[in-house]
């Protein structure tokens, strides 16, 4: 069954921020089901950060995409000429997908796409956002957000989040984890982790070995005092030790690691709703749709349609 290609529109604006670019460029124009074009006018992106971009196409490559990237650019105070805000504009009210990394999502609020939308940016710049655009939410000190087709991002290391939160939910996790792998970079982290831990806690990785242990052992009850028992820890001292690594508490990661361990079963197999509740440690099956809902977005049975695995594909 032939994969249905759909069209990235990756805009090189005035004053674009290369890392932001290339991010996007290299995560998303990397992944066969997506085909990349860099819209912009001539001579429009460059020399910023001493990298001049060259656009492949012209603006109106926008109209046609599916997903549009909009990805940072120096001084977000500056809007980009009204020809990039016309083209972020048109592609919100036809329902594509908009991307907004970084001070990106300036020039998305600039456009008028995201009012009434929860939005993120770099914590550098959140207040200046809140200032500028009052008819945004802004969602402070988390990776990303998701509001409908709108997706924005904190910095650099967010921007290659929500790209493979966007590869997820277009491909499923199955593609996600391909793409991660080539990036040797760890599956999507939560939107809603914070961007930044106590810069007085130094990183650690002391707990490594207790979370393989518990990936190994999902299906079955795993509380904290165990997990702690088996890091060899109190139980206070456990929980603050796995917020330092993980950025969130131990039980929000379990249930994370099970809704990923539950995706790659509906894609790639047959199983019923029930064998993999069971098998993913999400209890009962009534359990597991609703905790499954809750977490993506969608029912199982959803979920499966759109990213399973045909049946013909199978033999």
């Amino acid at each position: 069954m032939a994969r249905v290609m759909r069209k990235v529109a990756l805009l090189a604006l005035p004053r674009v921020i290369a890392m932001d670019f290339s991010i996007a460029a290299h995560v998303l124009g990397g992944h066969p089901g997506f085909a990349l074009h860099v819209a912009g006018r001539a001579g429009d992106a460059g020399p910023e950060d001493g990298v001049r971009i060259v656009p492949t196409h012209g603006l109106d490559a926008v109209d046609a995409a599916d997903v549009v990237v909009v990805p940072g650019f120096g001084d977000p105070h500056v809007p980009p000429p009204d020809a990039y805000l016309e083209v972020i504009g048109r592609a919100a009210r036809r329902g594509a997908t908009l991307v907004g990394i970084c001070t990106g999502t300036f020039a998305v609020a600039a456009s008028g796409a995201a009012d009434g939308r929860k939005v993120t940016a770099h914590w550098r710049y959140t207040e200046q956002l809140r200032e500028l655009y009052p008819r945004t939410t802004v969602v402070e000190d988390v990776l990303y957000v998701e509001d409908g087709n709108l997706l924005t991002s904190a910095g650099a290391g967010a921007g290659i989040d929500v790209c493979l939160h966007l590869i997820r939910t277009t491909f499923g996790a199955g593609a996600e984890l391909e793409v991660g792998r080539e990036l040797i970079s760890q599956p999507t982290r939560p939107g809603q982790q914070p961007q930044y831990v106590d810069v007085l806690s130094p990183p650690r990785a002391d707990l490594a070995e207790t979370r393989t242990w518990a990936m190994q052992r999902l299906q079955e009850p795993l509380s904290v005092d165990r997990l702690a028992r088996h890091a060899a820890m109190s139980r206070r001292t456990f929980i603050r030790r796995f917020g330092e690594e993980t950025g969130m508490p131990p039980a929000r990661w379990l249930t994370l690691q099970r809704v990923l361990v539950a995706r790659r079963l509906l894609e790639t197999s047959d199983w019923s709703v029930e064998r993999i509740a069971a098998a993913s440690g999400m209890g009962t099956a009534a359990n597991f749709r609703i905790s499954f809902r809750r977490e993506t977005g969608s029912l199982p049975s959803d979920y499966r349609r759109k990213h399973g695995v045909p049946a013909d594909a199978k033999n």
